[in-house]
């Protein structure tokens, strides 16, 4: 097992370094129908606190979502995501020591909403919904998470797989690298995502895993999202029933612990306080692997 290459992201206030350790994105969904949550955060109060707890319980970033992207769903208008995201970052960016992240397909969003405080941008479209959102991360510099997502949210879980899952990954990603690359993203500053859960089969997102060290090898840091997601309910479903997202909990410490073994630099979760400690296993297996 090579070791991880190191990265270091520029923020507007410091430099995040990736690779001396896996870094735990904690999840903030402001939404009132999450698939993982089902609008636990939904009012500003408990946002705040939960933000706040997650920092506490080892979150290095936070990641705020306003749109919910379960399968399924339709999408909301850039007023309606504004609305429920700009309270909670007001809120919270003179609070919380880490940096947060905007989940957010919207080039229009995500120019408020690094005005308001954020530090990170996180399109699980990888560009392919609003393109000027590479324009705006090159604008005012801040880091760019491309996700490779098959389809919409809509329709991801319904149209055809792909037949090779690691050659639509890797070619859905060289492409918007390209899209950000020309708007003027520094390739410094940008990070891959390979879309767990999003236009991929339950056999598939397992595939991926098992594959990310081919997805190292194009030479950026990897994110990866495992968590509660529909491919974990159906392993672990029980008398025909998938096991529910809050059951969820040990079959995500063993994706997470997949992911950091075969290369992530950081992982995107909800249960912060539990997979911190995972996470800590896992960079101690790393190095145990690495020769002396």
């Amino acid at each position: 097992m090579p070791p991880r290459k190191l990265f270091r992201l520029k923020l507007r206030s410091r430099t995040l370094v990736l690779g001396e350790r896996t870094l735990v994105m904690g999840v903030l969904n402001v939404t009132p129908d999450s698939f993982s949550d089902g609008g636990k955060f939904f009012s500003l109060k408990r946002a705040i606190d939960g933000a706040l707890a997650m920092e506490r319980a080892g979150a290095d970033i936070l990641d705020i979502g306003a749109e919910s992207t379960r399968p399924g769903s339709a999408g909301i208008s850039a007023a309606e995501e504004l609305q429920r995201l700009l309270p909670v970052l007001e809120a919270l960016h003179t609070r919380l020591k880490i940096p947060i992240s905007v989940d957010t397909q919207k080039a229009g969003v995500a120019e408020i909403a690094l005005g308001a405080g954020a530090a990170i941008l996180n399109d699980i479209s990888e560009l392919k919904n609003d393109p000027r959102l590479a324009e705006v991360a090159a604008k005012l510099g801040v880091p760019l998470v491309l996700m490779h997502m098959r389809g919409t949210p809509r329709t991801m879980q319904k149209q055809p797989f792909a037949k090779n899952v690691l050659k639509d990954v890797t070619v859905g990603l060289r492409h918007s690298i390209a899209i950000a690359r020309r708007a003027g993203v520094r390739r410094s500053q940008i990070i891959l995502d390979p879309g767990i859960g999003f236009g991929k089969s339950f056999q598939q997102n397992y595939e991926l895993l098992a594959l990310l060290p081919q997805l190292v090898k194009l030479g950026y840091p990897l994110l990866v999202g495992t968590s509660r997601k529909g491919f974990l309910g159906a392993t672990l479903a029980s008398r025909g029933k998938p096991a529910p997202p809050e059951a969820r909990i040990w079959g995500t410490a063993a994706t997470v612990t997949a992911s950091i073994l075969g290369g992530a630099h950081i992982v995107r979760v909800h249960d912060v306080a539990e997979m911190a400690q995972v996470a800590k296993v896992a960079d101690a297996l790393r190095k145990a692997f690495i020769p002396k």
